[in-house]
């Protein structure tokens, strides 16, 4: 790769949490038996007329203006025509040369999904229009399923600039974009209901040349890991044939995630392919200053801002301002178990090393969890006090997680307080001194290190209850 450059662009489609469908009244659900949310409108039956639903016009400016984009006063919508099974109408109703965004951009920085630095930079946004989903096709042995539930479901087309370069880039651009949907109550971005798909394009170029390669099309991917797996297969494949003398081939590609490899599924189509023309049943989407003006007083916060808030205000380490705010439902958690609280900083670290560490090995959510803010607050500041130490507090996390009970009545009931008397710590280190001489003399050689086992002894002795920084505190007078 000292050679060539990869030259990424990624179109991603989010669906729009509304309670209808884009152009008809039937529900926008997941789940529903196949072909039961369906009606003539949304089945592409003759004589019915589409209806736009405002909410989802609403939520795209939303987006939009979260993503820096230019809001449009003036959108139209446009047929999209191509054959395929689950395409009903045997054309899209989407957005050709009038999109309702575009110019915009979204940062990424830190460390990528390789372990990798990331160039703190900008990835331009080209445009984001609103088109609805088609039907759903399911491959079997012997057949192919149609499920149309999905059929006109709204959707936001997502088209960045080329300006990505390595599969680490695209995982962190498609990271924020989906915090951004999530922080704008745009969508749930649920990859495995099908929320949020992307497609990618990729080609090399001689590195220091600002001409495009010819770019390959990865269609329908489903999760970040498939689209960082696809782009290194795909950028290795490439270099490849270039290497040997040959030419890439323009054409559209799937992703076998199994096979860990791309398969060619037919050659790639070019926008006359699919005859836009402007929709005839649909008025253009208008725009009043005021009315954006309204939209963009209701903006939530950025991740982005968030995190620096979180460094600035709570003291957290980048890292863990990351964590909490990689999830709207994440941060929430956070900002209502720290408000109020002289106990931020232990708060984050028990949400990020304890709460999802059990998220993660009981396959729950934080909605269901039993522990809830009042209650890892409430931890916090037990050990904050240091009515008990961070051992301890481990342990009645772990009871809190799988009872509910509050952090409190648990050390009351197992007899949990930390012992911070002077007397009983410094009668403990004398014991232990005594049992461990031949420690207690390399010590005193300046073999500080062995101190944390003694410390661990004394611990042992106390069942945990002991005040450890008490401890080594007398430790080292002891040992002088």
């Amino acid at each position: 790769m000292t050679m060539y450059e990869p030259v990424i662009g990624i179109e991603a489609h989010v669906q729009i949490r509304t309670k209808s469908k884009m152009f008809c009244s039937c529900p926008n659900t997941y789940g529903a038996p196949p072909n039961t949310d369906t009606c003539p409108v949304c089945m592409g039956m003759p004589g019915v007329l589409p209806v736009v639903n405002k909410e989802a016009v609403r939520k795209a400016v939303v987006a939009g203006m979260m993503c820096g984009c230019e809001i449009a006063k003036f959108s139209k919508f446009d047929r999209k025509s191509y054959f395929y099974p689950d395409l009903v109408k045997d054309y899209q109703i989407t957005q050709y040369d009038l999109p309702i965004c575009k110019n915009g951009r979204i940062h990424i920085f830190g460390t990528g999904f390789s372990g990798e630095q990331l160039p703190d930079k900008w990835i331009g946004m080209t445009r984001m229009h609103l088109e609805e989903d088609p039907g759903k096709s399911t491959h079997f042995s012997n057949c192919t399923g149609l499920d149309f539930n999905r059929s006109g479901v709204p959707l936001i087309e997502i088209v960045s600039e080329p300006d990505m370069r390595s599969a680490d880039e695209a995982y962190a651009y498609l990271s924020s974009l989906k915090e951004i949907m999530q922080y704008a109550d745009v969508s749930d971005c649920d990859m495995e209901k099908g929320q949020m798909r992307f497609d990618v394009n990729i080609s090399l170029r001689p590195r220091g040349t600002e001409k495009f390669g010819t770019k390959v099309e990865i269609k329908n991917l489903n999760s970040f890991r498939a689209a960082h797996r696809a782009i290194l297969y795909e950028i290795k494949r490439q270099l490849v044939e270039l290497e040997n003398g040959q030419e890439i081939e323009q054409d559209t590609r799937g992703w076998n995630d199994e096979l860990g490899e791309t398969v060619v599924q037919r050659t790639k189509e070019n926008a006359n392919d699919y005859r836009y023309f402007p929709e005839p049943d649909l008025l253009p989407i208008v725009f009043t200053d005021a009315e954006l003006d309204v939209f963009r007083a209701a903006l939530p916060e950025l991740p982005a801002d968030k995190r620096q808030r979180y460094v600035r205000d709570y003291g957290l380490t980048p890292y863990d301002a990351q964590v909490l705010t990689s999830d709207r439902s994440y941060a929430e958690f956070f900002e209502a178990a720290a408000k109020g609280s002289s106990a931020s900083k232990i708060i984050a670290n028990l949400f990020t090393s304890e709460l999802l560490r059990k998220l993660g090995e009981s396959g729950g959510s934080l909605a269901d969890c039993k522990v809830k803010p009042a209650d890892l607050a409430a931890l916090a500041e037990l050990v904050n006090a240091s009515t008990i130490n961070s051992k301890t507090a481990k342990k009645v996390f772990e009871e809190m997680f799988e009872t509910g009970k509050d952090p409190k009545t648990i050390v009351e009931e197992k007899g949990l307080v930390q012992v911070s008397d002077e007397g009983a710590i410094l009668a403990l280190v004398d014991q232990v001194i005594e049992a461990n001489p031949a420690q207690v003399q390399q010590f005193k050689e300046g073999k500080t290190a062995v101190l944390q086992y003694l410390v661990g002894q004394l611990m042992k002795l106390s069942r945990g209850k002991a005040n450890p920084k008490l401890a080594i505190q007398m430790f080292q007078e002891r040992l002088k």
